[in-house]
Protein backbone atom coordinates (compact mmCIF):
# COMPACT_ATOMS: atom_id res chain seq x y z
CA UNK A 1 0.00 0.00 0.00
CA UNK A 2 3.20 2.30 0.52
CA UNK A 3 4.45 2.19 -2.65
CA UNK A 4 0.70 2.20 -4.26
CA UNK A 5 -0.18 5.86 -2.05
CA UNK A 6 3.39 7.15 -2.89
CA UNK A 7 2.74 7.00 -6.62
CA UNK A 8 -0.72 8.11 -6.90
CA UNK A 9 0.50 11.15 -4.33
CA UNK A 10 3.22 11.84 -7.00
CA UNK A 11 1.69 11.09 -10.05
CA UNK A 12 -1.07 14.14 -8.65
CA UNK A 13 1.94 16.19 -7.72
CA UNK A 14 3.44 16.46 -10.89
CA UNK A 15 0.12 16.79 -12.55
CA UNK A 16 -0.89 19.70 -10.73
CA UNK A 17 2.70 21.43 -11.22
CA UNK A 18 2.36 20.37 -14.83
CA UNK A 19 -1.05 22.26 -14.86
CA UNK A 20 0.14 25.05 -12.89
CA UNK A 21 2.93 25.67 -15.49
CA UNK A 22 0.66 25.56 -18.16
CA UNK A 23 -1.92 28.15 -16.54
CA UNK A 24 1.10 30.40 -16.20
CA UNK A 25 2.90 29.81 -19.53
CA UNK A 26 -0.73 30.82 -21.34
CA UNK A 27 -0.97 34.36 -20.03
CA UNK A 28 2.28 34.68 -20.11
CA UNK A 29 2.25 34.48 -24.06
CA UNK A 30 -0.75 36.83 -24.55
CA UNK A 31 1.00 39.24 -21.91
CA UNK A 32 3.80 39.21 -23.87
CA UNK A 33 2.16 39.21 -27.26
CA UNK A 34 0.23 42.60 -25.81
CA UNK A 35 3.42 44.20 -24.67
CA UNK A 36 4.79 43.62 -28.45
CA UNK A 37 1.79 45.26 -30.42
CA UNK A 38 1.58 47.77 -28.00
CA UNK A 39 5.50 48.70 -28.20
CA UNK A 40 4.98 48.61 -31.81
CA UNK A 41 1.83 51.22 -31.78
CA UNK A 42 3.89 53.80 -29.83
CA UNK A 43 6.99 53.58 -32.34
CA UNK A 44 4.07 54.21 -35.10
CA UNK A 45 2.75 57.02 -33.26
CA UNK A 46 5.62 58.70 -31.84
CA UNK A 47 6.55 58.63 -35.91
CA UNK A 48 3.55 60.05 -37.06
CA UNK A 49 4.13 62.58 -35.13
CA UNK A 50 7.43 63.97 -36.96
CA UNK A 51 6.15 67.19 -38.50
CA UNK A 52 8.01 66.92 -41.94
CA UNK A 53 7.10 63.64 -42.73
CA UNK A 54 3.54 64.78 -44.23
CA UNK A 55 5.46 67.51 -46.47
CA UNK A 56 7.36 64.70 -47.80
CA UNK A 57 4.98 62.72 -48.40
CA UNK A 58 3.88 65.82 -50.62
CA UNK A 59 7.06 67.63 -52.20
CA UNK A 60 8.95 63.87 -53.44
CA UNK A 61 8.73 60.64 -54.42
CA UNK A 62 9.18 57.30 -53.03
CA UNK A 63 12.69 56.16 -53.92
CA UNK A 64 15.32 54.17 -52.09
CA UNK A 65 17.72 57.36 -50.51
CA UNK A 66 14.40 59.65 -50.43
CA UNK A 67 13.93 61.79 -47.33
CA UNK A 68 11.17 59.21 -45.72
CA UNK A 69 13.43 56.38 -46.48
CA UNK A 70 16.13 57.43 -44.45
CA UNK A 71 13.76 58.76 -41.62
CA UNK A 72 12.01 55.63 -41.32
CA UNK A 73 15.48 53.47 -41.23
CA UNK A 74 17.19 55.96 -38.52
CA UNK A 75 14.00 55.29 -36.12
CA UNK A 76 13.87 51.41 -36.89
CA UNK A 77 17.61 51.39 -36.19
CA UNK A 78 17.09 53.85 -33.23
CA UNK A 79 14.14 51.54 -31.87
CA UNK A 80 15.01 48.27 -32.63
CA UNK A 81 11.92 47.65 -34.49
CA UNK A 82 11.99 44.64 -37.70
CA UNK A 83 10.16 47.27 -39.86
CA UNK A 84 8.80 51.12 -39.91
CA UNK A 85 6.49 51.41 -43.14
CA UNK A 86 5.57 54.47 -44.22
CA UNK A 87 2.90 54.33 -47.32
CA UNK A 88 0.75 57.34 -48.98
CA UNK A 89 -3.04 57.23 -48.93
CA UNK A 90 -3.23 54.73 -51.59
CA UNK A 91 -0.88 52.32 -50.01
CA UNK A 92 2.22 52.63 -51.77
CA UNK A 93 4.99 52.15 -49.70
CA UNK A 94 7.31 55.65 -49.53
CA UNK A 95 9.89 53.35 -46.83
CA UNK A 96 10.72 49.99 -46.11
CA UNK A 97 13.40 47.41 -44.60
CA UNK A 98 13.59 46.12 -48.19
CA UNK A 99 14.32 48.95 -50.75
CA UNK A 100 13.00 46.90 -53.66
CA UNK A 101 9.87 47.10 -51.75
CA UNK A 102 9.74 50.77 -52.45
CA UNK A 103 6.82 52.21 -54.61
CA UNK A 104 4.71 48.68 -54.51
CA UNK A 105 1.52 48.19 -52.70
CA UNK A 106 1.52 47.07 -49.05
CA UNK A 107 0.74 43.80 -48.45
CA UNK A 108 -2.09 43.62 -45.72
CA UNK A 109 -5.03 45.59 -45.43
CA UNK A 110 -4.48 49.85 -44.95
CA UNK A 111 -7.90 51.10 -44.60
CA UNK A 112 -8.44 50.89 -41.10
CA UNK A 113 -5.12 53.17 -40.43
CA UNK A 114 -6.30 55.12 -43.51
CA UNK A 115 -9.79 55.84 -41.96
CA UNK A 116 -8.42 57.49 -39.35
CA UNK A 117 -7.93 54.57 -36.56
CA UNK A 118 -5.04 52.99 -34.54
CA UNK A 119 -4.88 49.30 -35.43
CA UNK A 120 -3.02 46.52 -33.22
CA UNK A 121 -2.41 42.55 -34.25
CA UNK A 122 -0.46 39.80 -34.78
CA UNK A 123 -0.39 39.35 -38.53
CA UNK A 124 1.91 37.83 -41.79
CA UNK A 125 3.67 40.29 -44.16
CA UNK A 126 6.24 39.89 -46.60
CA UNK A 127 8.94 39.91 -43.76
CA UNK A 128 7.05 36.95 -41.91
CA UNK A 129 4.74 36.83 -38.80
CA UNK A 130 5.39 39.85 -36.45
CA UNK A 131 3.43 41.75 -33.98
CA UNK A 132 2.01 44.88 -35.62
CA UNK A 133 0.79 48.82 -34.59
CA UNK A 134 -0.67 50.87 -37.64
CA UNK A 135 -1.62 54.76 -37.44
CA UNK A 136 -2.91 57.49 -39.37
CA UNK A 137 -0.35 60.01 -40.96
CA UNK A 138 -2.05 64.01 -40.69
CA UNK A 139 -0.64 66.77 -42.51
CA UNK A 140 -1.15 69.98 -40.27
CA UNK A 141 -4.41 70.13 -40.63
CA UNK A 142 -5.57 67.19 -39.44
CA UNK A 143 -6.37 65.62 -42.86
CA UNK A 144 -5.34 62.07 -42.98
CA UNK A 145 -2.81 62.25 -46.03
CA UNK A 146 -1.21 58.29 -45.15
CA UNK A 147 -0.28 55.68 -42.56
CA UNK A 148 2.72 54.62 -40.50
CA UNK A 149 2.85 50.53 -39.79
CA UNK A 150 5.75 49.31 -37.46
CA UNK A 151 6.47 45.58 -36.72
CA UNK A 152 8.28 43.71 -34.02
CA UNK A 153 9.63 40.18 -34.90
CA UNK A 154 7.30 37.48 -33.64
CA UNK A 155 10.97 35.86 -33.04
CA UNK A 156 12.06 37.94 -30.60
CA UNK A 157 8.09 37.44 -28.44
CA UNK A 158 8.59 34.03 -28.71
CA UNK A 159 12.77 34.12 -27.82
CA UNK A 160 11.10 35.85 -24.61
CA UNK A 161 8.53 33.51 -23.64
CA UNK A 162 11.25 30.85 -24.09
CA UNK A 163 13.68 32.34 -22.02
CA UNK A 164 11.37 32.11 -19.15
CA UNK A 165 10.62 28.76 -19.37
CA UNK A 166 13.81 27.44 -17.98
CA UNK A 167 13.41 29.31 -14.54
CA UNK A 168 9.82 28.51 -14.34
CA UNK A 169 10.58 24.57 -14.88
CA UNK A 170 13.56 25.63 -12.05
CA UNK A 171 10.62 26.52 -9.88
CA UNK A 172 8.29 24.02 -10.75
CA UNK A 173 11.07 21.17 -10.38
CA UNK A 174 11.59 22.24 -6.59
CA UNK A 175 8.14 22.37 -6.09
CA UNK A 176 7.31 18.89 -7.61
CA UNK A 177 10.16 17.90 -5.02
CA UNK A 178 8.52 19.37 -1.95
CA UNK A 179 5.90 17.82 -2.98
CA UNK A 180 7.41 14.26 -3.60
CA UNK A 181 8.85 14.78 0.08
CA UNK A 182 5.95 15.22 1.61
CA UNK A 183 3.98 12.86 -0.59
CA UNK A 184 6.70 10.15 0.94
CA UNK A 185 6.26 11.66 4.62
CA UNK A 186 3.01 11.22 4.36
CA UNK A 187 3.33 7.60 2.94
CA UNK A 188 5.75 6.61 5.35
CA UNK A 189 3.33 7.73 8.33
CA UNK A 190 0.23 6.06 6.78
CA UNK A 191 2.46 2.65 6.54
CA UNK A 192 3.31 3.08 10.46
CA UNK A 193 -0.71 3.61 11.08
CA UNK A 194 -1.67 0.65 8.98
CA UNK A 195 0.75 -1.38 10.05
CA UNK A 196 2.18 -2.18 6.43
CA UNK A 197 -1.41 -3.47 5.30
CA UNK A 198 -2.26 -4.09 2.00
CA UNK A 199 -5.69 -2.66 0.28
CA UNK A 200 -6.73 -6.42 0.50
CA UNK A 201 -5.94 -7.11 3.86
CA UNK A 202 -7.83 -3.58 5.34
CA UNK A 203 -10.63 -4.34 3.03
CA UNK A 204 -10.92 -8.69 4.25
CA UNK A 205 -10.16 -6.81 8.28
CA UNK A 206 -13.33 -4.47 7.78
CA UNK A 207 -15.78 -7.54 6.61
CA UNK A 208 -14.19 -9.77 9.35
CA UNK A 209 -14.74 -7.06 11.75
CA UNK A 210 -18.29 -6.43 10.69
CA UNK A 211 -19.23 -9.93 11.00
CA UNK A 212 -17.84 -10.45 14.30
CA UNK A 213 -19.34 -7.25 16.28
CA UNK A 214 -22.52 -8.29 14.46
CA UNK A 215 -22.08 -12.01 15.10
CA UNK A 216 -21.27 -12.07 19.11
CA UNK A 217 -23.39 -12.01 21.45
CA UNK A 218 -21.66 -9.67 23.97
CA UNK A 219 -22.86 -5.95 23.62
CA UNK A 220 -19.61 -3.86 22.32
CA UNK A 221 -19.93 -0.06 22.40
CA UNK A 222 -16.70 1.87 20.72
CA UNK A 223 -16.67 5.88 22.34
CA UNK A 224 -13.79 8.63 21.06
CA UNK A 225 -12.23 11.16 22.90
CA UNK A 226 -15.44 13.34 23.62
CA UNK A 227 -17.37 10.52 24.90
CA UNK A 228 -19.37 10.29 21.62
CA UNK A 229 -20.70 6.65 20.28
CA UNK A 230 -18.25 5.60 17.40
CA UNK A 231 -19.40 2.04 16.62
CA UNK A 232 -22.11 -0.06 18.25
CA UNK A 233 -22.86 -3.53 17.17
CA UNK A 234 -26.47 -5.02 17.57
CA UNK A 235 -26.69 -7.03 20.70
CA UNK A 236 -25.23 -3.39 22.64
CA UNK A 237 -28.49 -2.00 20.45
CA UNK A 238 -30.79 -3.96 21.86
CA UNK A 239 -29.22 -4.15 25.77
CA UNK A 240 -29.57 -0.73 25.92
CA UNK A 241 -32.41 0.03 23.57
CA UNK A 242 -30.69 2.41 21.24
CA UNK A 243 -31.13 2.74 17.72
CA UNK A 244 -28.55 3.49 14.64
CA UNK A 245 -29.49 7.20 14.50
CA UNK A 246 -27.50 7.28 18.20
CA UNK A 247 -24.08 6.65 16.22
CA UNK A 248 -22.40 9.75 17.07
CA UNK A 249 -24.48 11.64 19.67
CA UNK A 250 -22.64 11.54 23.05
CA UNK A 251 -23.78 8.73 25.94
CA UNK A 252 -25.52 11.41 27.92
CA UNK A 253 -27.87 12.18 24.98
CA UNK A 254 -28.27 8.81 23.96
CA UNK A 255 -29.08 7.32 27.32
CA UNK A 256 -31.27 8.53 30.66
CA UNK A 257 -29.04 9.32 33.43
CA UNK A 258 -28.30 6.60 35.82
CA UNK A 259 -25.73 4.39 36.90
CA UNK A 260 -25.90 2.49 33.13
CA UNK A 261 -24.36 5.92 31.53
CA UNK A 262 -21.95 6.46 34.83
CA UNK A 263 -20.12 2.85 34.43
CA UNK A 264 -20.16 3.48 30.44
CA UNK A 265 -18.57 7.08 30.63
CA UNK A 266 -15.82 6.00 33.31
CA UNK A 267 -17.46 8.06 36.11
CA UNK A 268 -17.14 4.61 37.92
CA UNK A 269 -14.32 2.32 37.83
CA UNK A 270 -13.48 -1.04 38.26
CA UNK A 271 -13.97 -4.97 36.25
CA UNK A 272 -17.40 -6.67 35.71
CA UNK A 273 -19.75 -3.63 36.91
CA UNK A 274 -22.89 -4.31 37.57
CA UNK A 275 -25.79 -1.98 35.75
CA UNK A 276 -29.39 -2.18 34.82
CA UNK A 277 -31.17 -1.21 31.73
CA UNK A 278 -34.58 -1.60 31.64
CA UNK A 279 -35.23 -4.64 32.91
CA UNK A 280 -32.60 -6.49 32.61
CA UNK A 281 -29.26 -7.34 34.33
CA UNK A 282 -26.17 -6.27 32.70
CA UNK A 283 -22.25 -6.82 33.54
CA UNK A 284 -19.90 -3.86 31.91
CA UNK A 285 -16.21 -3.31 31.49
CA UNK A 286 -14.55 -0.98 29.91
CA UNK A 287 -11.19 -0.60 28.55
CA UNK A 288 -9.39 2.75 27.39
CA UNK A 289 -8.12 3.32 24.18
CA UNK A 290 -4.54 5.01 22.82
CA UNK A 291 -6.78 7.95 20.95
CA UNK A 292 -8.11 8.83 24.37
CA UNK A 293 -11.62 6.97 23.79
CA UNK A 294 -12.95 3.82 25.33
CA UNK A 295 -14.13 0.17 24.39
CA UNK A 296 -16.78 -1.14 26.27
CA UNK A 297 -17.97 -4.68 26.20
CA UNK A 298 -22.11 -5.79 27.89
CA UNK A 299 -23.18 -9.11 28.97
CA UNK A 300 -26.55 -9.86 29.52
CA UNK A 301 -26.49 -11.70 33.05
CA UNK A 302 -30.35 -11.45 33.31
CA UNK A 303 -31.25 -15.29 31.93
CA UNK A 304 -28.30 -15.97 35.13
CA UNK A 305 -29.46 -13.93 38.10
CA UNK A 306 -33.04 -15.93 37.20
CA UNK A 307 -31.99 -18.76 36.88
CA UNK A 308 -29.30 -17.94 40.39
CA UNK A 309 -32.61 -16.71 42.01
CA UNK A 310 -34.74 -19.52 40.86
CA UNK A 311 -32.31 -21.87 42.52
CA UNK A 312 -31.97 -19.60 46.06
CA UNK A 313 -36.06 -20.47 45.76
CA UNK A 314 -35.53 -23.53 45.27
CA UNK A 315 -33.00 -23.98 47.96
CA UNK A 316 -35.37 -22.16 50.71
CA UNK A 317 -38.35 -24.10 48.99
CA UNK A 318 -36.64 -27.59 49.84
CA UNK A 319 -35.92 -26.19 53.51
CA UNK A 320 -39.19 -24.73 54.01
CA UNK A 321 -40.90 -28.26 52.76
CA UNK A 322 -38.17 -29.95 54.97
CA UNK A 323 -39.53 -28.53 58.25
CA UNK A 324 -43.04 -28.30 57.43
CA UNK A 325 -42.43 -32.53 56.93
CA UNK A 326 -40.56 -32.14 60.27
CA UNK A 327 -43.59 -30.03 61.68
CA UNK A 328 -46.26 -32.86 60.31
CA UNK A 329 -44.10 -35.90 61.62
CA UNK A 330 -44.30 -34.01 65.32
CA UNK A 331 -48.03 -33.46 64.57
CA UNK A 332 -48.86 -36.72 63.26
CA UNK A 333 -47.06 -38.26 66.35
CA UNK A 334 -48.88 -36.15 68.86
CA UNK A 335 -52.38 -37.30 66.99
CA UNK A 336 -51.75 -40.46 67.20
CA UNK A 337 -50.84 -40.74 70.33
CA UNK A 338 -54.26 -38.97 71.31
CA UNK A 339 -56.06 -41.67 69.31
CA UNK A 340 -54.17 -44.62 71.17
CA UNK A 341 -55.16 -42.85 74.54
CA UNK A 342 -58.99 -42.45 73.64
CA UNK A 343 -58.80 -39.13 73.77
CA UNK A 344 -60.71 -38.49 70.63
CA UNK A 345 -62.75 -34.88 71.14
CA UNK A 346 -58.95 -33.80 72.12
CA UNK A 347 -57.77 -35.39 68.89
CA UNK A 348 -60.46 -33.56 66.40
CA UNK A 349 -59.57 -30.51 68.35
CA UNK A 350 -55.58 -30.48 67.80
CA UNK A 351 -56.40 -31.15 64.18
CA UNK A 352 -58.45 -28.66 63.67
CA UNK A 353 -56.02 -26.19 65.49
CA UNK A 354 -53.51 -27.33 63.24
CA UNK A 355 -55.28 -26.91 59.97
CA UNK A 356 -56.71 -23.08 61.39
CA UNK A 357 -53.32 -21.36 61.09
CA UNK A 358 -53.14 -21.96 57.09
CA UNK A 359 -56.91 -20.73 56.91
CA UNK A 360 -56.87 -17.53 59.18
CA UNK A 361 -53.37 -16.59 57.28
CA UNK A 362 -55.10 -17.16 53.74
CA UNK A 363 -58.56 -15.45 54.50
CA UNK A 364 -56.45 -12.89 56.31
CA UNK A 365 -55.00 -11.85 52.60
CA UNK A 366 -57.56 -12.89 50.64
CA UNK A 367 -59.97 -10.27 52.29
CA UNK A 368 -57.77 -7.53 51.92
CA UNK A 369 -56.08 -8.53 48.38
CA UNK A 370 -58.51 -9.58 45.62
CA UNK A 371 -55.30 -9.79 42.88
CA UNK A 372 -54.70 -13.46 42.76
CA UNK A 373 -51.11 -12.86 42.36
CA UNK A 374 -49.99 -10.92 45.14
CA UNK A 375 -52.74 -12.68 47.36
CA UNK A 376 -50.60 -15.66 46.39
CA UNK A 377 -47.26 -14.12 46.61
CA UNK A 378 -47.89 -13.04 50.18
CA UNK A 379 -49.50 -16.52 51.30
CA UNK A 380 -46.35 -18.30 50.04
CA UNK A 381 -43.74 -15.54 51.91
CA UNK A 382 -46.18 -15.89 54.90
CA UNK A 383 -45.11 -19.87 55.05
CA UNK A 384 -41.56 -18.78 54.65
CA UNK A 385 -41.07 -15.92 56.41
CA UNK A 386 -42.68 -18.67 59.50
CA UNK A 387 -39.92 -21.33 59.04
CA UNK A 388 -37.65 -18.75 58.86
CA UNK A 389 -38.39 -17.44 62.53
CA UNK A 390 -40.04 -14.01 61.40
CA UNK A 391 -43.60 -13.09 61.87
CA UNK A 392 -45.21 -11.71 58.96
CA UNK A 393 -48.60 -10.14 59.23
CA UNK A 394 -50.20 -8.42 56.32
CA UNK A 395 -51.05 -4.43 58.03
CA UNK A 396 -54.89 -3.44 58.21
CA UNK A 397 -54.56 -0.31 55.82
CA UNK A 398 -54.01 -3.33 53.33
CA UNK A 399 -56.72 -3.28 50.29
CA UNK A 400 -56.10 -3.89 46.87
CA UNK A 401 -59.11 -4.45 43.91
CA UNK A 402 -58.29 -6.69 41.34
CA UNK A 403 -57.73 -3.95 38.63
CA UNK A 404 -53.91 -3.84 38.70
CA UNK A 405 -52.83 -3.01 35.04
CA UNK A 406 -49.59 -4.98 35.32
CA UNK A 407 -49.70 -7.32 38.18
CA UNK A 408 -46.56 -9.20 37.37
CA UNK A 409 -44.79 -5.25 37.98
CA UNK A 410 -46.43 -5.11 41.44
CA UNK A 411 -45.32 -8.97 42.27
CA UNK A 412 -41.54 -7.92 41.42
CA UNK A 413 -41.81 -4.93 43.74
CA UNK A 414 -43.58 -6.56 46.62
CA UNK A 415 -41.70 -10.23 46.23
CA UNK A 416 -38.32 -7.89 46.22
CA UNK A 417 -39.02 -5.78 49.52
CA UNK A 418 -40.37 -9.25 51.49
CA UNK A 419 -37.25 -10.94 50.78
CA UNK A 420 -34.76 -8.17 51.69
CA UNK A 421 -36.96 -7.55 54.85
CA UNK A 422 -36.65 -11.14 55.52
CA UNK A 423 -32.66 -11.34 54.47
CA UNK A 424 -32.30 -8.34 57.18
CA UNK A 425 -34.65 -9.97 59.89
CA UNK A 426 -33.60 -13.17 60.06
CA UNK A 427 -32.15 -14.40 62.88
CA UNK A 428 -33.06 -11.75 65.41
CA UNK A 429 -34.99 -11.85 68.12
CA UNK A 430 -38.50 -11.45 67.96
CA UNK A 431 -38.68 -10.43 64.31
CA UNK A 432 -41.22 -8.48 62.91
CA UNK A 433 -42.74 -7.99 59.43
CA UNK A 434 -45.21 -6.44 58.18
CA UNK A 435 -46.47 -5.55 54.19
CA UNK A 436 -49.01 -3.32 53.26
CA UNK A 437 -50.24 -2.84 49.79
CA UNK A 438 -53.27 -0.41 49.25
CA UNK A 439 -55.01 1.70 46.79
CA UNK A 440 -55.40 5.02 46.01
CA UNK A 441 -57.61 6.15 43.21
CA UNK A 442 -55.64 4.62 40.50
CA UNK A 443 -51.86 4.92 42.11
CA UNK A 444 -50.64 1.70 43.67
CA UNK A 445 -48.68 1.75 47.13
CA UNK A 446 -46.43 -1.06 48.44
CA UNK A 447 -45.08 -0.54 51.98
CA UNK A 448 -43.06 -2.68 53.68
CA UNK A 449 -41.65 -2.47 56.94
CA UNK A 450 -39.29 -4.54 59.15
CA UNK A 451 -37.69 -4.05 63.36
CA UNK A 452 -34.07 -5.18 61.52
CA UNK A 453 -31.56 -3.03 61.96
CA UNK A 454 -32.46 -0.42 59.56
CA UNK A 455 -30.39 1.72 57.35
CA UNK A 456 -28.42 4.78 58.45
CA UNK A 457 -29.40 7.80 56.68
CA UNK A 458 -26.59 8.53 54.98
CA UNK A 459 -27.11 5.37 53.18
CA UNK A 460 -30.44 5.80 52.24
CA UNK A 461 -29.86 7.40 48.71
CA UNK A 462 -27.15 3.98 47.69
CA UNK A 463 -29.50 1.59 48.69
CA UNK A 464 -31.14 1.37 45.50
CA UNK A 465 -27.95 2.26 43.73
CA UNK A 466 -26.92 -1.01 41.47
CA UNK A 467 -24.58 -3.27 42.83
CA UNK A 468 -24.72 -1.86 46.27
CA UNK A 469 -24.85 -4.47 48.95
CA UNK A 470 -23.97 -4.84 52.28
CA UNK A 471 -24.17 -8.83 51.96
CA UNK A 472 -22.08 -11.68 50.51
CA UNK A 473 -22.34 -12.76 47.47
CA UNK A 474 -23.76 -15.70 46.37
CA UNK A 475 -21.95 -18.60 44.66
CA UNK A 476 -24.10 -17.55 41.46
CA UNK A 477 -23.29 -14.15 40.99
CA UNK A 478 -23.88 -10.92 42.75
CA UNK A 479 -25.76 -8.88 45.23
CA UNK A 480 -26.96 -5.83 44.73
CA UNK A 481 -29.39 -5.64 41.58
CA UNK A 482 -32.92 -6.01 43.51
CA UNK A 483 -34.05 -2.92 44.91
CA UNK A 484 -32.31 -1.26 42.01
CA UNK A 485 -35.12 -2.97 40.20
CA UNK A 486 -37.52 -1.56 42.41
CA UNK A 487 -36.83 1.75 41.61
CA UNK A 488 -36.58 1.58 38.11
CA UNK A 489 -39.98 -0.38 37.91
CA UNK A 490 -41.32 2.66 40.09
CA UNK A 491 -39.71 5.44 38.10
CA UNK A 492 -40.75 3.50 34.62
CA UNK A 493 -44.57 4.59 36.19
CA UNK A 494 -43.63 8.26 37.14
CA UNK A 495 -43.11 6.65 40.69
CA UNK A 496 -40.64 6.40 43.37
CA UNK A 497 -39.01 4.42 46.05
CA UNK A 498 -37.82 5.91 49.19
CA UNK A 499 -36.93 4.36 52.63
CA UNK A 500 -37.45 5.61 55.94
CA UNK A 501 -37.34 4.63 59.71
CA UNK A 502 -39.70 2.84 61.60
CA UNK A 503 -40.64 3.73 64.58
CA UNK A 504 -39.75 1.71 67.25
CA UNK A 505 -36.22 1.13 65.12
CA UNK A 506 -36.11 -0.66 61.63
CA UNK A 507 -36.69 0.06 57.89
CA UNK A 508 -39.52 1.17 56.50
CA UNK A 509 -39.95 0.66 52.25
CA UNK A 510 -42.50 2.89 50.53
CA UNK A 511 -42.79 2.23 46.55
CA UNK A 512 -45.45 4.62 44.52
CA UNK A 513 -46.74 3.42 41.58
CA UNK A 514 -49.15 5.82 39.57
CA UNK A 515 -51.64 4.57 37.14
CA UNK A 516 -51.35 1.22 38.44
CA UNK A 517 -54.60 0.01 38.56
CA UNK A 518 -57.32 0.23 35.48
CA UNK A 519 -60.96 1.86 35.92
CA UNK A 520 -62.30 -1.01 34.62
CA UNK A 521 -64.51 -3.31 36.92
CA UNK A 522 -63.26 -6.32 37.63
CA UNK A 523 -64.88 -9.72 36.45
CA UNK A 524 -66.43 -11.90 39.54
CA UNK A 525 -64.30 -14.39 41.25
CA UNK A 526 -64.82 -16.79 44.00
CA UNK A 527 -64.97 -15.29 47.20
CA UNK A 528 -62.47 -15.29 50.19
CA UNK A 529 -63.87 -17.76 52.54
CA UNK A 530 -64.10 -20.53 49.22
CA UNK A 531 -60.84 -19.63 48.31
CA UNK A 532 -59.69 -19.99 51.98
CA UNK A 533 -60.42 -23.48 52.34
CA UNK A 534 -57.63 -24.41 50.04
CA UNK A 535 -55.33 -27.50 51.70
CA UNK A 536 -51.29 -27.46 52.72
CA UNK A 537 -50.88 -28.56 48.90
CA UNK A 538 -52.10 -25.40 47.79
CA UNK A 539 -50.33 -23.61 50.78
CA UNK A 540 -47.47 -24.99 49.17
CA UNK A 541 -48.41 -23.76 45.57
CA UNK A 542 -48.30 -20.45 46.73
CA UNK A 543 -45.16 -20.78 47.98
CA UNK A 544 -43.82 -22.18 44.61
CA UNK A 545 -45.55 -19.20 42.96
CA UNK A 546 -44.47 -16.64 45.44
CA UNK A 547 -40.83 -17.73 44.79
CA UNK A 548 -40.92 -16.85 40.48
CA UNK A 549 -37.86 -15.86 39.02
CA UNK A 550 -38.69 -12.69 38.64
CA UNK A 551 -39.79 -11.82 41.67
CA UNK A 552 -37.20 -13.59 43.60
CA UNK A 553 -34.75 -11.33 42.73
CA UNK A 554 -32.66 -10.35 46.15
CA UNK A 555 -31.09 -6.18 47.14
CA UNK A 556 -28.70 -5.42 49.15
CA UNK A 557 -29.23 -3.29 52.03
Amino acid sequence: MFSQVLMVQLAIAAGVTALATGLFLAPLSAQLDDQAMRRALAIAQTTAAETHLDDALESSRPTRHGPVQNEAERIRAATGAEYVVIMDKRGVRWSHTDPDEIGRHVSTDPSAALSGQDVMQIDEGTLGRSARGKVPLRDEDGKVVGAVSVGIAYESVQERLLSTVPQLLAYAGGTLAVGALAAYLVSRRLQRRTHDLAFSDISALLAEREAMLHGIREGFLALDKHGRIRLMNDEAQRLLDLRIEDTGRSLEAALPPGRTTDVLAGRVSGADLLAVSGQRVLVANRMPTDDGGAVVTLRDRTELERLGRELDGTRGLIDALRAQDHEHANRLHTLLGLLELGLHEEAVEFVTQAVGVHRVTAEQVTERVHDPLLAALLVGKATVATERGVSLSVSPDTHLPDRLVDPPSLVTILGNLVDNALDATSGERDAQLEAEIRADGRTAVVRVSDNGPGVPEERRAEIFTEGWTTKEPPAHGQRGIGLALVRRLAERYGGSAEVGERPGGGAVFTVTVPDALSDELPEPRETAPQNATRDTHATRRAVARSRRPEDATEAGR
